[in-house]
C-alpha cells in the first residue's frame, strides 16, 4: 500500500492536519499516534500527497488518490474511512469494494449511564489464559491494539469472566484525543444476559474518567449492538460509510 514510505512514529504527529478535525468514529490516525499500534504511509516525503493511517484490516486516506496507482493499492485488505472522492481509485483495485453503511453515535456529557455489574473487571497482563479462548468471530475486538497482548498491556479492557475465559469484553476500540470508540463483545453462548451492556458500561466510565467523550460506531443493521447503545444513552450523530475493500461486509 502506498509502495513507498513508512513514517517514522516521531514524524507521525506532523500528518495530524489531514485528518483533523477529529470527529466521532473510526479515530484510525489518531489511535496510531496515540498508542504506537499500526503505522502511518504516504507517497513521498516531504510534502505528502496521500496520507494512510493504518492498523490491521482499518484504514484512513487522505489526499488525492489521482497519485497513487493501482498497484499502490494492491495490499489494501479491510476496511477504509475515506471521502467519497476515493471510492473509484478502490474500485479500480478491487472491483468488488462493498460501501458499508454505517451510524455514528456519541454520549452526550449529561446522560447518566447504568452502573456495571459487580462481576466485570479491568483485564491486565495476568489474564492471557483468560483471552486465549475468545472465538474466532470475537477475536476483531483486539486488533487495533495489535492482538490480545497488547490489549491486556494497555489495561482498558473491561470484561466478565465465566469459568476462566472471557464471556464479554467492552474496550476503546480507537482512542482520540477528544473522543473514544467504544468496541464490545459477547460470545455466543453468553448472549441474552445483558453482559455486553454491562461491559460497555464500566468502558464508558473509564473513557469518561479519562476526560473523552464515548462513542458508538456500528451498521443500521445490527439490533443488538443499536440496542446497546440506546440503553446506555448514546445518541445519533451521523451516518457515514465505510469502503470494505478486498474484504466482505460484515452480516
Amino acid at each position: 500500500m502506498l509502495g513507498v514510505l513508512t513514517v517514522p512514529s516521531s514524524v507521525v504527529p506532523e500528518l495530524r492536519p489531514w485528518f483533523a478535525p477529529e470527529r466521532p468514529g473510526p479515530l484510525i490516525f489518531e489511535h496510531v499516534a496515540r498508542t504506537g499500534h499500526g503505522r502511518c504511509r504516504v507517497d513521498r516525503w516531504p510534502d505528502p500527497q496521500v496520507v494512510s493511517a493504518e492498523l490491521p484490516s482499518n484504514y484512513a486516506m487522505r489526499g488525492d488518490p489521482a497519485h497513487l496507482t493501482t498497484r499502490d493499492l494492491a495490499g489494501v485488505a479491510g476496511f477504509v474511512e475515506a471521502p467519497a472522492g476515493w471510492l473509484p481509485a478502490l474500485r479500480s483495485a478491487d472491483p468488488q469494494t462493498g460501501v458499508w453503511q454505517r451510524v455514528v453515535a456519541a454520549l452526550p456529557a449529561g446522560a447518566t449511564v447504568p452502573p456495571p455489574r459487580a462481576d466485570v473487571r479491568l483485564l491486565t497482563p495476568a489474564d492471557a489464559p483468560t483471552m486465549a479462548g475468545l472465538s474466532r468471530d470475537s477475536a476483531w475486538i483486539h486488533e487495533t491494539w495489535g492482538g490480545p497482548a497488547g490489549l491486556l498491556a494497555a489495561r482498558v479492557a473491561r470484561a466478565v469472566v465465566v469459568d476462566g475465559l472471557v464471556a464479554a469484553l467492552a474496550v476503546p476500540f480507537y482512542v482520540g484525543a477528544e473522543h473514544e470508540d467504544v468496541g464490545v463483545v459477547t460470545e455466543p453462548e453468553h448472549r441474552g444476559r445483558g453482559l455486553s451492556t454491562t461491559c460497555a458500561a464500566a468502558a464508558v466510565a473509564d473513557i469518561r474518567a479519562r476526560g473523552r467523550i464515548p462513542t458508538w460506531s456500528t451498521s443500521p443493521d445490527n439490533t443488538g449492538s443499536l440496542a446497546v447503545a440506546a440503553r446506555l444513552g448514546f445518541k445519533h450523530v451521523r451516518d457515514d460509510v465505510l469502503y470494505a475493500v478486498r474484504t466482505p461486509i460484515p452480516h
